[in-house]
């Protein structure tokens, strides 16, 4: 039967045509036929937010990352909490419109035109008198794949979003009291003394059994995770390997010669003398035409005696650099003198003198005296030249055809590279112990996260096929395969015992250092005369750390100072131990005078006015209706993903 029908698929495709379209004809299709089997992940004002949404926004948000950040990790792109954060902005976009029609915000036409004369690229696109480039401006908006109408469309509509909080966040206002009140206590400083009760220094005092081991082990298995890694295969198709399968004809070389001999050889140069008569494009049409006019007496002067050259640019010239040396200008070649002096000196035959030339410094008269012409080289002296460049160009114009046969090779074939490698002369190199991110120092494909994305694809891993052909550069092109492939898995406790011993010491001897330090802290509190051990006296800030922890910085800082001083505190610093910090006194700020006062308003300006437009924001989400239905991923959730 099925086989019947594959012989008949032309019948059979007329056939569902005849019986499927005119179900559509008679019952209609509706817009919401696809979007309505889309789960619903947020509501605004009643509309609804479905998962297509959702997947649409975030695929134009990471194509517009991947544009500006192309070494950007793919992961982290599409990570749970990258993922809501796009559907967070779909959701303040939909507010925001709901808002903006509420309140019958519209952007004229005379705005949106002020708005696209502020974007570079469009303007940019001015040409001379003024006008747009309408041809240049299609093809600008064409590549973000709109038409000029709908980008202007999607520019009107943020313009009138944005006065929604724009509104609330231009209008934000402090006084000089309130700046005052907030910074004073944010640049504060303060005098302590610490003293560190180091994890290291308790270590010595654990002695873990096997059985303490084993228990820790069987309780952070997290710890002792060995993230998936691929043994693989790849190829690399670039010019280098397609120069390489280059041979050239001895006869193409022979009429390389000949076509290019001159131009390898090196530029021909000329000597030539001059007689300028000065006269800047500045001057006015009077002067010039008596600068030319005196310019034109002295080349019927030389021409009569072509001999005199030299003695009347001593004695006319203007040029005094070269007028001592008769107009000699030595030997120049193409490029050295401006384009009409060069034109008429290049045009001469040795021993002629030129008709007048002007120049933006005036008008020259020129005598050609001697020309060099480059020694032209053998064949065999140009030989590896002309290889490299006839390989160079036959390279780049083959590139296009092999590359379109390496890529239908790694398809048609996908078990196995050696194939194609043999058919296009390429080497099958092998790396192991990938990652889906690139190792530190890691080069050419292996570095390349389009690449390594292809690599550790579903039906790569699974069914060990070859990758599709992935762009990694400028006419450079890479394939791959996974020979081996192991799954993240958490190692046995024999194979990382030292590696749990040392967590679990450092563990304990942390909770020991917090121990001794909480007595301390309390004893220290009770009768502060019998404190020791703290260091010299230091002046911390929020900007001036003095190298110290920032959960320090942060606990001596946030130490209640209204009662009485000298006061107490103690930080748990983790890993490193635990501290008690003495604040003996505050420091009074300085009053901040000239820039640094007008810099600190407008940074506290623009942290209220920041707070006032989210909380605007908050209360138009309540006001619409504005509901998340999807759950905000967890950090578990997203370290599940990421291992």
């Amino acid at each position: 039967m099925f086989e019947s029908i594959r012989k008949h698929s032309k019948i059979v495709m007329i056939l569902l045509f005849l019986l499927i379209i005119p179900s559509f004809v008679l019952v209609g299709i509706d817009s919401n036929y696809f979007s309505e089997k889309s789960p619903v992940v947020a509501r605004v004002d009643g509309d609804k937010i479905n998962q297509t949404d959702w997947d649409n926004a975030h695929r134009m948000e990471t194509d517009r990352m991947r544009a500006q950040s192309p070494s950007v990790d793919p992961k982290l792109l599409d990570s749970p909490q990258a993922r809501y954060a796009t559907l967070e902005r779909l959701v303040r976009d939909r507010v925001l419109a709901a808002a903006a029609k509420e309140m019958h915000l519209v952007t004229s036409d005379s705005r949106l035109a002020r708005s696209l004369q502020e974007i570079p690229a469009i303007a940019g696109l001015k040409r001379a008198d003024g006008t747009l480039d309408a041809e240049a401006y299609r093809a600008l908006v064409g590549t973000q794949g709109l038409t000029p109408e709908g980008f202007e469309a999607n520019v009107r509509r943020d313009l009138s979003i944005n006065q929604v909080i724009g509104g609330v966040m231009g209008t934000a206002f402090s006084t000089n009291a309130q700046v005052k009140l907030a910074l004073d206590p944010l640049y504060e400083q303060r005098e302590i003394q610490v003293v560190r009760f180091k994890s290291a220094d308790f270590s010595a005092k654990v002695a873990p059994t096997d059985a303490d081991l084993e228990s820790y082990y069987k309780a952070n298995p997290a710890k002792f995770l060995q993230m998936e890694q691929a043994s693989v295969e790849y190829v690399v198709l670039d010019l280098d390997s397609v120069r390489s399968g280059i041979t050239l004809n001895e006869d193409d070389l022979r009429t390389y010669y000949k076509e290019n001999v001159a131009r390898m050889a090196g530029k021909e140069e000329r000597r030539a003398s001059h007689i300028l008569i000065n006269a800047s494009k500045d001057a006015s049409s009077a002067d010039r035409e008596k600068a030319k006019a005196r310019a034109a007496e002295l080349l019927a002067q030389v021409r009569k005696a072509p001999a005199t050259f030299a003695d009347v640019a001593k004695k006319a010239s203007d040029d005094k650099g070269s007028a001592t040396a008769g107009g000699d200008l030595n030997f120049f070649g193409r490029g050295a003198m401006v384009k009409p002096f060069e034109d008429a000196a290049f045009a001469l035959k040795k021993g002629e003198i030129s008709d007048l030339v002007e120049t933006d410094f005036g008008y020259h008269i020129i005598q050609l005296t001697d020309i060099k012409a480059p020694r032209q080289p053998s064949f065999e002296e140009l030989r590896p030249t002309m290889e490299a460049e006839l390989k160079q160009q036959q390279a780049q114009r083959k590139f296009a055809e092999v590359a379109e046969s390496f890529t239908n090779s790694v398809y048609e074939q996908a078990d196995s590279l050696k194939p194609m490698a043999d058919k296009l002369k390429l080497k099958v190199q092998t790396a192991s112990g990938l990652t889906r991110t690139p190792a530190p120092g890691a080069v050419g494909p292996l570095a390349n996260p389009k690449f390594l994305e292809a690599l550790f694809s579903s039906d790569s891993v699974q069914n060990k096929r070859n990758t599709e052909a992935v762009e990694i550069g400028p006419s450079q092109l890479a394939a791959g395969r996974v020979v081996q492939y192991t799954p993240t898995k958490t190692l046995p406790l024999d194979e990382v015992r030292a590696r749990v011993r040392e967590l679990y010491v450092g563990q304990k001897a942390s909770e020991l250092a917090r121990k001794d330090g909480e007595a301390k802290l309390a004893a220290w509190k009770a009768a502060p005369a019998t404190a020791s051990g703290l260091g010299a006296p230091i002046q911390i800030s929020r900007e001036q750390v003095q190298n110290l922890p920032r959960p320090l910085i942060d606990a001596a800082l946030h130490a209640p100072t209204a009662d009485a001083l000298p006061a107490w505190v103690g930080v748990d610093l983790g890993s490193e131990g635990y501290a008690v910090v003495k604040v003996n006194r505050v420091v009074p700020r300085p009053a901040p005078e000239g820039q640094r006062a007008q810099q600190e308003r407008q940074q506290y300006m623009q942290w209220w006015a920041s707070a006032e437009g989210q909380a605007y924001y908050e209360m138009l989400k309540k006001r619409f209706k504005a509901e998340i239905k999807a759950p905000r991923p967890s950090a578990t959730l997203q370290a599940a993903a990421e291992n």
